[in-house]
């Protein structure tokens, strides 16, 4: 019994003392960028265009990465619930359980899943030259989509797969037809579906390799989708590497922007899961 008692006592303080480590870590980081970017984060950077000699340290801002971010994000995160709800549908309503057809599609995306964004990046660079197109918005999207479709289907078909047995042989039972349980089934996965999207645009819009390939750079903002787009991460990039101490601390100022845009992204993911939960059918 005192075995297990100071067994029970040390598990405890390791645990303790990796959840600080953990938390020391975070506060480093963000102290890191903070001191560094905060003093010259300024609304005239947020709002403005680089300017002439932008990377020699002169006038101008980041508004052409913000809003390329904002662009290939936007679009990927549509185009990939497009893609993904329907693969959810079918292999946890219209194919059975234990099919091996669904085990294999699980499988597959847990290997996407894991697989690292520079050979997304490589990967559509490869279609896009054998396609005859050139970096750009659209080669930004769909490379970003490629890269978030396995996070949306296995975050929503970990939900989708909790969902009872009994709910849907209920369903069923009143005479619905599986168009109509899918329903059911996106009220249950309602949270799943805005944590997963949450999650998949905070990775989106810190992806810097992928987009590396795809969207090119530009200090202008694309007004159609064969026009290159800047994005927040590949701004931080090329600014960073600057021998100018004016333009890394501005690297440091995009860098403290996206990591604000990316919290904010992870409370509002607690918050809209909380609500859709209240409102979760028991």
């Amino acid at each position: 019994m005192k075995l297990k008692f100071i067994e029970e006592k040390v598990a405890n303080v390791l645990m303790f003392l990796a959840t600080v480590l953990v938390f020391l870590f975070f506060a480093s980081i963000i102290w890191t960028i903070a001191e560094t970017g905060f003093p010259t984060l300024t609304w005239e950077m947020i709002t403005s265009l680089p300017g002439g000699g932008f990377y020699l340290g002169k006038e101008g801002g980041i508004l052409n990465a913000i809003v390329g971010s904002l662009m290939i994000v936007g679009g990927s995160t549509f185009l990939g619930l497009l893609i993904s709800i329907p693969i959810v549908f079918y292999i946890n309503v219209y194919l059975k359980k234990d099919s091996k057809l669904v085990y294999y599609t699980r499988l597959s995306f847990d290997v996407l899943f894991g697989i690292p964004s520079i050979v997304y990046g490589a990967f559509a660079f490869s279609l896009m030259i054998f396609l005859g197109l050139k970096t750009s918005l659209l080669g930004g999207i769909i490379v970003i989509t490629m890269l978030i479709v396995p996070i949306f289907v296995r975050s929503m078909d970990e939900v989708a797969s909790s969902v009872s047995k009994e709910m849907l042989e209920a369903t069923y039972a009143l005479g619905a037809t599986r168009l109509e349980v899918c329903k059911v089934v996106l009220r249950q996965i309602a949270p799943g579906v805005a944590t997963a999207t949450l999650l998949s645009i905070g990775r989106a819009i810190g992806d810097a390799a992928a987009v590396l390939f795809t969207a090119g750079f530009t200090d202008n903002i694309p007004t159609a989708l064969n026009q290159p787009a800047a994005t927040l991460p590949l701004s931080v990039f090329f600014q960073l590497s600057s021998p100018i101490p004016e333009v890394r601390e501005r690297a440091y100022a995009a860098a403290l922007l996206l990591t604000i845009i990316v919290l904010i992204l992870s409370i509002a993911g607690r918050m809209i899961t909380s609500y859709f939960s209240k409102n979760k059918i028991k």
